[in-house]
């Protein structure tokens, strides 16, 4: 009985270090005082790194808690990605703390709680599971959108993400106890063999509260209200920090749902999804093209984006599933990198966030203008760069299961959307200058060389990505 109480450990062993290490560090914060903040969002990368090194080189399988916890292949891959995200975010974050009085401890060690809760969304396999995840992780994030309290408009972030995510929980919560009420399981084994047997109205309006729930935490449309607003108003950090393992956590949650519960109600689901993705592409494209704000710009870019992502959820196949993981890993490079290089956007007298603040950035400061270029060619979805193959694996996919107008609809809609993308690299190389920048920190300089060597020659690790996306993939089929 021991030995298989170690073994459940085993599986949850990343999560269990970061929960506890959260702790230490959070004794360590309020016994050395305000002036911890960078030996204790040093320890926090150190922590997450460990706990990545861990999933890497001693990586557990199977169930845990009477199979309310899974780790497979699929659980494994996108737990990386989670504390890679997490990792860079803490880490981009050292000299806008230094330079905007953004001096606090609590920042990274919130990070690292909301890490634990993506952790436990990514490997749930019981609603119950997946809601302790979710909440852990929503609660944390409600704080850090509103941690910088001197700033009105922080503030008002943070109780618009509340608010609107309480209401998502809220969804969330009752789709839940319909789907409970109607196949007598939480489990999500026991929820697909009672839909195998028996699928009544009751169940698919749960199906949908659920999937609605969830639509809120990848902001797709029409649950996307709080995105432009939480991206612009939290401190620069924290939406680069949203912008990325946030994304990835719940976009695995939503594949594990439906392949995991849904999977035999595929035929009802899948005019879900097909909708919030025809939707998220379309208001991502043309809300985007007015925006004068950066940050809110990329804000509408994320909902498009995801809109993509479930082009490939959409249809229904293993290629499908393992052309959203692709996505997902290329749309964490092309953000992290792009938000490096938006927080290095800053002059003597502060950060700025106009999009005409990058004018004539080919002259003041080349390798900054042209990292950014690469990550705008990309998001545009311009080939060879990595976010054209994203969109090429998910349209892809799509065609294969027929869905021709989708595809056809994605495909434009990433044409409108290259017209925002391709205007800023306008802007950086043929308007005036502006005054330049203050030289990039070494932080934002070590994340958007990264990101950016990974944009521009992921025709070279394609052929291994491919490889691990679909290893990832099979968990479901």
């Amino acid at each position: 009985m021991q030995t298989f109480e170690f073994a459940q450990l085993a599986i949850v062993g990343p999560e269990l270090l970061l929960a506890v290490g959260a702790m230490a560090l959070l004794m360590l914060g309020v016994f050395i005082g305000e002036t911890s903040t960078r030996i204790v969002t040093g320890l926090s990368v150190a922590l997450l790194a460990i706990a990545g090194l861990w999933l890497i080189w001693d990586p557990a399988s199977g169930s845990a808690f009477n199979g309310a916890v899974l780790m497979d292949p699929f659980a494994l891959l996108m737990k990386i990605l989670v504390i890679i995200g997490s990792a860079a975010a803490i880490a981009m974050s050292v000299n806008f703390a230094k330079e905007e009085n953004f001096d606090r401890f609590e920042y990274p060690i919130l990070v690292i709680l909301a890490t634990v809760g993506m952790l436990i969304m990514v490997s749930a396999n019981d609603l119950i599971t997946l809601y302790l995840g979710l909440e852990m992780q929503a609660l944390a994030l409600y704080v850090i959108a509103a941690i910088n309290r001197d700033s009105l408009r922080s503030t008002e972030a943070g109780l618009k993400y509340f608010v609107l995510g309480a209401l998502s929980s809220g969804m969330l919560l009752y789709g839940m106890s319909l789907i409970y009420g109607f196949t007598g399981h939480t489990n999500f084994a026991g929820i697909a063999e009672a839909m195998t047997a028996e699928r009544s109205l009751g169940l698919v309006f749960g199906i949908v509260f659920v999937l609605a729930g969830i639509a809120f935490k990848i902001s797709a449309v029409p649950f996307h209200m709080w995105t432009p607003d939480v991206y612009e108003g939290a401190p620069t950090p924290v939406t680069a920090f949203f912008s990325a393992a946030p994304k990835i956590a719940a976009m695995a949650m939503l594949v594990r749902v439906v392949y995991g519960a849904f999977e035999p109600a595929v035929a009802d689901w899948q005019q879900i999804i097909t909708f919030i993705a025809i939707a998220s592409m379309g208001l991502g494209a043309f809300a985007a093209i007015g925006q004068t704000n950066i940050k809110r710009l990329m804000a509408y870019s994320s909902i498009a984006n995801m809109g993509f992502a479930l082009v490939g959820l959409a249809a229904g196949s293993q290629e499908g599933v393992s052309g959203v993981v692709l996505y997902m890993i290329i749309y964490m490079a092309m953000t992290l990198g792009t938000f490096a290089c938006i927080l290095a956007m800053r002059r003597t007298d502060g950060m700025v966030e106009d999009i005409t603040d990058l004018s004539g950035l080919s002259r003041s400061n080349p390798m900054m203008a042209l990292a950014l270029t690469i990550f705008m060619f990309s998001l545009a979805g311009i080939p060879p760069l990595a976010g054209f193959w994203a969109k090429y694996f998910v349209f892809l996919a799509a065609i294969q299961s027929e869905l021709y107008i989708l595809s056809v609809i994605g495909v434009l809609a990433s044409v409108v959307g290259a017209f925002y993308y391709i205007r800023i690299v306008k802007i950086m190389w043929f308007d005036d200058g502006e005054p330049a920048f203050v030289p990039m920190a070494g932080e934002l300089k070590v994340v958007g060389t990264i990101a950016a060597v990974f944009t521009l020659f992921y025709v070279f690790v394609a052929g291994p990505l491919s490889t691990v996306a679909t290893a990832a993939a099979r968990t479901f089929f």
